[in-house]
């Protein structure tokens, strides 16, 4: 009983204390030194977003944001302000300014976290000086200059994180000092000069991770490393590297658990010398340039759960290299082989693989069928077999039921689709667009798809037989349906999905009018593209809508009435080929900042052109090519210093043409078929120097051409054809460097759209091949004088039409150095003399018209100019020979020395009385026959003689060679 007393007199003495010391040790604060050291620190920054807004003289420092006390001594031992750059929803800005020397005064300071604020100046020296340092991370805080060598005294230290800074180093001795590191992370920094960074690496006898991506690594022959049991993860993606890394990396650590070598330009046979790696659970050699397949030695791999080979050279069969992955096949969870060139079929051993949860098989040369089933991976969350060679149907997805993502667009698939699709409750994305499925989808393929937020049907012969009053399971928000038969009615569904953001219908045989109620989904809509259907009525005032459009595309519809104001958000804006009316000067209320691609073309459109085009300042591309508008092209055009390409062409324009000298960055000019007149303006060659194209023809210009136009050295193409244009053709042209020198394009032309051009006399719209042409037509003009020998030197020119003008003199002697001329048309003019051997040397030439003009002697003979008709050079009195005429005057004229007296006609007449008679040619017959069968008979029926015979052309075919 007495013991029992005891005991439980001690017990309450013992929890007593306790409990004094906790109420003790909870009451302690931060040190007052340590407190005035931190706001010392807090001075020297500059936080905009308030972040130590905690950081007050009246609280405890350990109750600060960031800072950590040991709850016995009330000592700082943590100072964490890392800044959370990927979070999308921190509305902070990271904190700048100085580091402050004061966090000297925090001697038991074991964590200290400044990554990713945006610090000045240098890594602060002192830092070497916090002995009890165990994690400095320093990662993106913007800091530059040399890396202090003091940091090597930091002996405690096993985190180091230097990485996205500008700092620089002229060793990595220090390094070696820091023999407890086992975190060293110091990507994106310059280690080009250091050859010896492998060594440095292998006296850190602790290192578990190294980060060293993107630090420009030097490509060199990598020495032999004795093995460790340390190392775990190496990262050294994006590095120049060569094959013997592999060597190094098999040798420096048999516990590798993650490789990372991508983006290394890695090249040459992939290397078998993953025997020993049997503890590798990650693999990225994505993006090098490895060959072959996946070697044998990875059939060792056990532990293997993710492998990313994306974007090499393998070639061999894919059913070989997957094989080889065998060991894997209960562990392997992510596997990428896309953008490889693999050869054979879609392997069936695929669906050994029951861990899978991501498996990408995109571009590769892979073909036949897929799996009849992919039941057995149950796992799988992402599937993607885009642009392959895959043909026949879909497999059965029964069984999927964690599928959130199916891709298997750009191939040859065909059949149907199969209703197992809408049991895949998981889904989110299925694209299954660019094949050849057909069919009818009903309300069953999306029966159970209550998650889907991403559909793309495209380019497929689907037909949608969906009823009229279907309500479905999902809300989309990106629907995808071009060139499928959803109309002709305008889908109704389509109606109650209030999240959707893009939706493309183009080619779908809607002809239909779109229902009022559909432009009140347009506050979540910002892409939509309804083109290439038989879509009726009357657009909306779409600025009342509140809508979002970013993208409106309703071009080559039967839509008509006026054009209504449009939302302030859209930027690019299609309207073409439709049957729109009235003036424009509504479109003026549309208040779009953003705007920056217009094409009203092809429509109904009257009435002057507004003067409204200030407000339109961020415009790229403006067409309104084919409508009916007349009068003045209004001055404000010239506010739109950005527009690239302007198309104004077959209207009813009139009235000179106002200054563009401002519009800096035109490329493509197109005012052609209006009625336009007045000069040719002189600022078009000093200001408009990027220009391409320059098409003004079928309008009313009179004048000269202006020489400041040779000052144009992109020029493409210049069409002035069919105007009053009179004077000489500039010497100068040769000025043009796109038209003359045969220097390799550095021009990106892909930005100019179409261009619709009279090509080999045929209307051809030219797009991206536009880059190829080189084009001058000033036909039907009234241009005089001598073609200038400087025409030659245009070397690129591909067609050249002169014709209808009045030139007059002799054709350059070198227009064969225009080898590339494909069309040439000179007809029309009153050009004499005769044609220049030269012409032998256009062989490209597919069209060429030099009728009606003084043009005298013999056609020059050629391949190319022989094939052309008479036509193309008939009403030239003074020419002759092929394919004009048989011969020129004198071909038939031969004087025999021998008979001096007798003219050629008499002689013809002495042969045809004399030898040569009809029993000549019964002789001559007779002859040839006997001769040709008394040697080819004889080599016919006696094979002796025929081995004989030819082993001795044999012969003398041998010496000679």
């Amino acid at each position: 009983m007495l013991l029992k007393v005891i005991y439980s007199v001690l017990f309450v003495l013992t929890s007593a204390k306790c409990c004094l010391s906790a109420g003790i040790s909870s009451n302690i604060g931060c040190v007052r030194t340590e407190k005035t050291a931190l706001l010392q620190f807090k001075q020297g920054l500059i936080d905009k977003s308030n972040v130590l807004a905690s950081w007050e003289t009246g609280k405890d420092c350990c109750e600060w944001r960031g800072i950590a006390c040991n709850n016995k001594t009330g000592h700082v031992v943590t100072l964490d302000l890392y800044y959370n750059s990927s979070d999308i929803y921190n509305v902070e800005t990271p904190l700048s300014g100085v580091i402050a020397a004061s966090l000297l005064e925090l001697p038991y300071l074991t964590y200290l976290d400044l990554s990713f604020n945006n610090f000045k100046g240098e890594i602060p020296k002192f830092i070497g000086s916090l002995s009890r340092l165990e994690q400095l991370k320093l990662a993106g805080a913007n800091l530059s200059g040399p890396i202090p060598p003091q940091l090597r005294n930091l002996s405690s230290l096993y985190t180091l994180d230097l990485a996205w800074n500008y700092v620089t180093f002229e060793n990595l001795e220090w390094l070696s000092h820091l023999s407890s590191l086992r975190y060293l992370n110091m990507s994106r920094l310059n280690f080009s000069e250091f050859v010896n960074w492998p060594e440095s690496i292998s006296k850190l006898p602790s290192l578990v991770e190294l980060q060293l991506s993107s630090c420009n690594l030097p490509n060199v022959e990598l020495s032999f490393v004795n093995s460790s049991n340390s190392l775990e993860v190496l990262e050294l993606s994006d590095n120049p590297l060569n094959l013997s890394i592999f060597n190094w990396m098999a040798n420096v650590s048999t516990n590798l658990v993650h490789i990372g070598l991508a983006g290394d330009q890695i090249q040459g046979p992939f290397p078998d010398v993953f025997a020993n790696m049997v503890s590798l659970v990650s693999l990225d050699l994505s993006y090098n340039k490895l060959e072959g397949g996946i070697p044998k030695s990875f059939r060792n791999l056990c532990s293997l759960e993710s492998l990313n080979l994306e974007g090499n050279s393998l070639s061999d069969r894919l059913e070989d290299s997957v094989e080889n992955l065998s060991c894997a096949q209960d562990t392997l969870e992510s596997l990428s082989l896309s953008g490889n060139p693999f050869s054979g079929s879609c392997p069936d051993n695929l669906t050994r693989f029951s861990s899978l949860k991501e498996l990408y098989i995109d571009g590769t040369n892979v073909s036949g069928s897929l799996p009849k089933s992919f039941q057995p991976l149950s796992r799988l969350r992402s599937l993607s077999l885009v642009l392959n060679q895959f043909t026949g149907s879909l497999p059965d997805f029964t069984g999927l039921s964690l599928l959130r993502q199916l891709i298997i667009s750009k191939n040859q698939l065909n059949g149907s689709l199969p209703e197992s699709i809408g049991q895949l409750s998981s889904l989110e994305h299925l694209d299954l667009s660019w094949n050849s499925l057909n069919g009818v989808i009903t309300e069953v393929h999306f029966s159970n798809l209550s998650r889907l937020n991403f559909l793309d049907f495209s380019r497929n012969p689907l037909s949608f037989n969906l009823s009229s009053d279907w309500n479905p399971p999902f809300q989309i928000e990106f629907l995808r349906l071009s060139s499928c038969k959803v109309g002709p009615a305008f889908p109704k569904w389509i109606q109650t999905q209030i999240n959707l953001t893009s939706l493309y219908m183009v080619n779908a045989e809607i002809s239909d009018s779109i229902p009022g109620k559909f432009w009140h989904l347009s506050s979540s809509l910002v892409e939509l593209n309804l083109s290439m259907n038989q879509i009726r009525g009357k657009l909306p005032n779409l600025s009342t809508k509140n809508c979002t459009f970013l993208y409106f595309d309703l071009s080559s519809n039967l839509l008509d009435g006026p054009l209504p104001p449009f939302p302030s958000s859209v930027a690019i804006l299609r309207l073409s080929q439709n049957m729109i009316s009235g003036p424009l000067s509504s479109f003026c209320k549309t208040e779009a900042p953003n705007l920056f691609f217009l094409d009203l073309s092809d429509n109904q459109l009257s009435g002057e052109l507004p003067s409204c085009w200030m407000q339109f300042q961020g415009l790229l591309s403006l067409n309104m090519a084919r409508n009916k508008f007349s009068g003045k092209i209004p001055s404000s055009l010239g506010y739109l210093k950005n527009v690239v390409l302007l198309r104004l062409q077959d209207n009813k324009l009139s009235g000179e043409l106002p200054s563009l000298e401002n519009c800096t960055e035109l490329r493509v000019l197109d005012l052609g078929a209006n009625k336009l007149s007045g000069k040719i303006p002189t600022w078009i060659g000093p200001n408009l120097t990027k220009l391409l194209v320059l098409l003004l023809k079928s309008n009313a210009f009179y004048g000269s051409i202006p020489l400041s136009l040779c000052s144009l050295p992109a020029l493409h193409v210049l069409d002035f054809s069919k105007n009053n244009i009179s004077g000489a053709l500039p010497h100068c042209l040769a000025n043009i460097t796109a038209l003359s020198s045969m220097s390799p394009e550095v021009e990106d032309n892909s930005s100019v759209g179409f261009v619709q051009l009279t090509w080999k006399g045929i209307q051809i719209e030219f797009g991206h091949n536009l880059k190829l042409l080189r084009s001058i037509d000033i036909s039907s003009n009234n241009l005089s004088g001598d073609i200038p020998e400087s025409v030659t030197s245009l070397l690129k020119l591909i067609s050249l039409n002169l014709s209808r003008n009045s030139f007059t003199g002799v054709l350059p002697n070198n227009f064969g150095q225009l080898e590339m001329l494909e069309s040439l048309d000179l007809s029309r003019n009153q050009i004499s003399g005769s044609i220049p051997p030269s012409f032998s040397s256009l062989q490209y030439l597919s069209v060429l018209d030099l009728s009606y003009n003084n043009l005298s002697g013999r056609i020059p003979l050629s391949t190319q100019l022989q094939s052309f008709n008479a036509s193309q050079f008939t009403g030239n009195l003074g020419l002759c020979g092929q394919p004009l005429t048989p011969e020129c005057p004198g071909d038939a004229t031969t004087e025999d020395p021998a008979v001096p007296n007798g003219s050629g006609s008499d002689q013809t007449k002495q042969d045809d009385d004399g030898l040569i008679s009809l029993g000549f040619y019964v002789s001559l017959a007779l002859g040839f026959i006997i001769g040709f069968w008394s040697v080819c008979g004889t080599l016919v029926l006696k094979t002796s003689w025929r081995y004989t015979y030819f082993r001795f052309f044999d012969d003398i075919k041998a010496r000679i060679m």
